[in-house]
């Protein structure tokens, strides 16, 4: 039962990570030359799983903006709300699944030491 709360707060630290790094890809959708990040999560010993950051270097669209004398070429950000949007939604749906696999292991130990008691 241990384990399986150990699994369970590794994977609500690291879909933690991972909401908060679509949060800033959003937040930073309209700033010009932002590369956007992604998490990937890899398996830990003995269980669990451990997030890894990664910066994303794709050019994003570039466009004409006006300039002081003549208009000037200049890279928006590569995010795409259409990808940040649905991976939000999920990942958030997975940080709930561990609360409840964390609430789950509570109550199973609170039953056990009931019946123990």
């Amino acid at each position: 039962m241990i384990s399986a709360f150990q699994s369970a707060l590794s994977g609500l630290y690291s879909f933690g990570i991972k909401i908060d790094s679509i949060s800033n890809n959003i937040a930073n959708t309209n700033t010009d030359g932002f590369k956007k990040t992604r998490v990937i999560l890899e398996a830990a010993n003995p269980s669990g799983v451990k997030p890894q950051i990664e910066k994303i270097n794709t050019p994003g669209p570039e466009v004409f903006q006006e300039g002081s004398e003549k208009p000037d070429l200049t890279e928006l950000s590569n995010v795409d709300l259409s990808r940040e949007l649905p991976e939000l939604y999920l990942n958030s749906h997975m940080y709930r699944a561990n609360l409840k696999t964390i609430e789950t292991v509570d109550n199973m130990l609170g039953s056990l030491l009931e019946i123990k008691s």
